[in-house]
C-alpha cells in the first residue's frame, strides 16, 4: 500500500531570463513501513526531490498525496502542522541545538508536536533506549561522537511517532563503522515502528538496507529496483 505519493512533479528555477528544470515529471510512490533510497550522481535533483516530499521547498507543479489525500493545496499552516506531527527528518549533519541536552533536544521536539506533558518522560526514555542513549540523556552535544550525534539525531526524529522519516545523506559524514550502524538503527526502526523512510544516498554500500532503489538523472527518475 502506498503510504505516500509524488505524482507528476515539475521543479524550476529562475536564473534571469533562463528558467532551469531541477525536476521533470517525476513520480514517485513510497510503500508504507518499507525503506526507500534515492541515488544517482550530484545534481541529479535527489535532494531536492526529498526536501519536496518533505514539504520543505515549493514544488513549481503536480500533486503530494500523503495517506490518499492531496495535501498540494493545503495552507501553510496546515502544512506545518503535517511536518511537525507526522514527518521526522535526519540530514547530514546532526544540527543539534549546542545549548541543549539530549533530553532538552527531544522535548523541544515533543512540544512542537503538541504531545501531552505525561506521556513525554516515558516516551523520550523508550527512544533513547532505542538509540542506545539512555547514558547520554543529560549530555551535550559537544561531548558527544560523531555516531551518538546522528543517533540523538534520530532520537529527535522519530520521538513524536512520524508515519514518514525523509533522511538527506544520513550517513555521509560518518565513517564505514559509524554508517553501518546508523543504517542499521534506522532500518530496524523503520521495521519495528513501521516508519516509511525516503533517504538519499550516494553510498552503495548503504543499498544493502533499502527494501527498493529509485536512480535519478538528470531531474529525471530513470530506473525502480
Amino acid at each position: 500500500m502506498s503510504v505516500f505519493e509524488l505524482i507528476d512533479i515539475d521543479k524550476e528555477f529562475k536564473n534571469g531570463r533562463n528558467v532551469e528544470k531541477i525536476l521533470k515529471s517525476v513520480d514517485l510512490k513510497l510503500k508504507e513501513g518499507e525503506l526507500t533510497a534515492l541515488t544517482g550522481p550530484s545534481g541529479s535533483g535527489k535532494s531536492t526531490l526529498l526536501t519536496i516530499a518533505a514539504c520543505l521547498q515549493k514544488k513549481s507543479d503536480g500533486i503530494i498525496k500523503f495517506n490518499g489525500q492531496d495535501i498540494s493545496k493545503e495552507s501553510d499552516g496546515k502544512i506545518r502542522n503535517i511536518r511537525a506531527e507526522k514527518f521526522g527528518f535526519v540530514f547530514q549533519q546532526a544540527h543539534l541545538v549546542p545549548f541543549l541536552t539530549v533530553k532538552e533536544q527531544l522535548e523541544l521536539m515533543l512540544d512542537t508536536a503538541n504531545v501531552k506533558l505525561d506521556k513525554k518522560d516515558r516516551k523520550i526514555d523508550k527512544v533513547l533506549e532505542a538509540v542506545d542513549l539512555s547514558n547520554h540523556k543529560d549530555s551535550y552535544p559537544e561531548s558527544l561522537s560523531g555516531g551518538e550525534k546522528q543517533r540523538a539525531a534520530i532520537a529527535r526524529a522519530i520521538i513524536h511517532d512520524p508515519e514518514i522519516l525523509f533522511a538527506d545523506e544520513p550517513t555521509a559524514s560518518l565513517d564505514s563503522k559509524r554508517s553501518k550502524e546508523v543504517m542499521e538503527l534506522i532500518k530496524s526502526l523503520s521495521a519495528k515502528l513501521g516508519i516509511t523512510v525516503l533517504m538519499v544516498t550516494h553510498d552503495m554500500d548503504m543499498l544493502e538496507y533499502a527494501d527498493s532503489r529509485v536512480e535519478m538523472k538528470d531531474g529525471q527518475i530513470t530506473a525502480v529496483e
